[in-house]
């Protein structure tokens, strides 16, 4: 089943529309400049929404100044104070991120939902595991089937107001209940969905739960939006973030490299080669697959089928351009000649 679509900022989301990679600052949303520049840095990484979280009036005052130099939709983060909600669509949100449950009632979502629709703005549903209703967590538990409950419960006030322009999200830190939480979803209500493990962790077991639960979703036909959780630096959920698109080949973002483990057969440096490979094609945009290969058994087949490779043998390594050799180099000089290729084909 498709999801509806919906508008936030400048962009579709949902009903088929490309799924979108969403990251979260985490500078001080008060410090205007700050925010301006890691949303830039995010931007170029390939970020497509930004969340700033938005704790006092101060944060949301800062939201018009960051809107006016950011270039992509821009999502308040507010817990609990539906004055704040208002506020930041005032001044420029183009989506606020609640939970209708926990800003004190009915009337205040009301106040809510009436100013996001002025605005001609959007909001996102996030229901999470670690705050589930009382009432919900003392006859299901901490279970896929209370995130479910509480997320329909929460939107059947959104469509008490004859409001739809909304996602919605379903997370936990456990994988297992997080997917089956936006399978239970989906096959209720038709709403786009965010998909991501909250709280994942460190860079690198979060990438890895990350990956399992994003993309465990996105393979069902789910989701519509993504953010990858992690640890450290925002760019860092972003560059996983594509990662994880690219491998389901739902879109993609710059080359594909392809390299081996490496084993015993292996007779050059390919661990380095390939970081370097990587490295350098770290900036460019072309959609082309880059094979780093390391012996004779798959290395000239992996090659041959990618755009550009590289296959090594006994210190010195064959550079292939669409399944043809062009040249047999020793691997002291390996990296610069297929990196002058590269060039002259305007791929770096």
């Amino acid at each position: 089943m498709k999801s509806r679509v919906i508008k936030v900022g400048s962009v579709l989301i949902g009903g088929g529309n490309p799924v979108l990679i969403q990251s979260m600052t985490n500078t001080d949303t008060r410090d205007a400049a700050a925010t301006v520049q890691q949303i830039l840095e995010l931007e170029n990484a390939g970020c497509e929404i930004i969340r700033c979280a938005v704790p006092d009036e101060k944060a949301a005052y800062a939201l018009k100044e960051i809107k006016d130099k950011i270039h992509i939709p821009l999502i308040a983060d507010i817990h609990f104070d539906y004055k704040l909600a208002v506020k930041s669509v005032e001044y420029g949100a183009d989506c606020i991120r609640i939970n209708p449950g926990n800003l004190g009632g009915f009337e205040r979502l009301k106040i809510v939902t009436d100013a996001v629709k002025a605005a001609g703005a959007a909001i996102r549903v996030g229901i999470n595991s670690g705050s589930l209703e009382k009432d919900i967590l003392a006859n299901h538990g901490v279970t896929a089937a209370a995130i479910v409950k509480s997320a329909l419960r929460n939107i059947r006030y959104l469509y008490d107001l004859n409001f739809d322009n909304f996602k919605v999200s379903l997370k936990s830190s456990s994988v297992p209940m997080t997917i089956q939480a936006y399978k239970l979803f989906a096959e209720q209500d038709n709403s786009p969905l965010h998909v991501g493990v909250t709280e994942a962790g460190t860079l690198f077991s979060g990438t890895i739960k990350s990956a399992v639960g994003i993309g465990s979703i996105l393979s069902l036909g789910l989701g519509d939006t993504l953010r990858v959780s992690l640890t450290g630096e925002p760019v860092e959920e972003v560059k996983t973030g594509w990662q994880i698109v690219s491998a389901l080949d739902l879109r993609r973002k710059g080359p594909e490299i392809i390299s081996c483990p490496t084993c015993g057969r292996t007779e050059i440096n390919l661990i380095d080669l390939a970081q370097k490979v990587e490295n350098m094609l770290q900036c460019s945009k072309s959609l082309v697959t880059v094979a780093v290969m390391g012996c004779a058994v798959n290395g000239p087949g992996e090659a041959r089928e990618a755009d550009y490779g590289i296959a090594g043998g006994t210190c010195q390594g064959l550079i292939f351009k669409k399944g043809t050799i062009l040249k047999k180099v020793n691997e002291d000089i390996l990296l610069k000649e297929f990196e002058n290729i590269l060039k002259e084909d305007g791929i770096i």
